[in-house]
């Protein structure tokens, strides 16, 4: 769980505007972490869909890697997935606090931070890693969408999105155009269609072993 408070005081006219945020995650730590008190470990972290949102964690485990790292002890990712709460939206400052936070807690490979989600968590990945490119070593948005005016910052980014091609939620052209904005700026994104698949193209994404595999293969300089 994280404490976010951001205070700004108006000095002229004496208002103290106060916003508190909790988030609440889950936290799943490769067995070869308890092992050691020195080696560092890639981070992967998972961006919910809007029916996750809440205060049960429980319901953060029914999609995506948060739904079979219990079973895979050899993952090789300290895992974090946080909870939005009901009726918001992923709010990008308050997750890198977040990230802040475990950075300093945890043993983690800072030039290994991968970022995942799927449908709001997809909107979620792309804009966290738009506004701090410097960030994450890969991304792999899932059924979301992006700004296409800030593409030129995701460049030097390795990204590879998925989408279903008959989602009837988030059209896929919203993959699409990210990729290719991405792509005209001088990137090397790329993306995979599912055709025949509707909004829980997830659940082919996050069967794909290669994907893992992919993220591995990519540090921040």
């Amino acid at each position: 769980m994280i404490q976010h408070v951001v205070a700004q005081t108006q000095t002229n006219e004496k208002v103290a505007i106060v916003r508190k945020t909790t988030l609440n995650y889950l936290l799943w730590l490769p067995a070869d972490y308890k092992k050691t008190n020195s080696n560092t470990f890639p981070l992967l972290i998972f961006l919910h869909g809007s029916g996750e949102r809440g205060d049960s964690l429980e319901k953060v485990k029914v999609h995506g890697p948060p739904s079979f790292v219990e079973s895979k002890p050899d993952f090789p990712f300290i895992t974090v997935s946080p909870q939005c709460p009901a009726g918001t939206w992923w709010v990008t400052e308050d997750l890198q606090v977040m990230l802040e936070q475990l950075i300093v807690k945890y043993r983690i490979d800072t030039s290994r931070i991968y970022l995942t989600g799927l449908s709001m968590g997809g909107f979620g990945t792309w804009a966290w890693a738009s506004k701090y490119p410097g960030q994450f070593a890969a991304i792999a948005p899932v059924c979301g969408g992006g700004d296409v005016l800030f593409a030129n910052r995701l460049k030097n980014m390795p990204v590879w999105a998925f989408h279903g091609e008959s989602d009837p939620i988030v059209p896929v052209k919203r993959t699409i155009e990210m990729v290719e904005a991405v792509n005209a700026n001088g990137g090397t994104a790329r993306m995979t269609i599912y055709p025949g698949v509707g909004h829980d193209s997830w659940i082919n994404a996050y069967k794909e072993d290669s994907l893992y595999t992919w993220m591995l293969e990519h540090s921040r300089k």
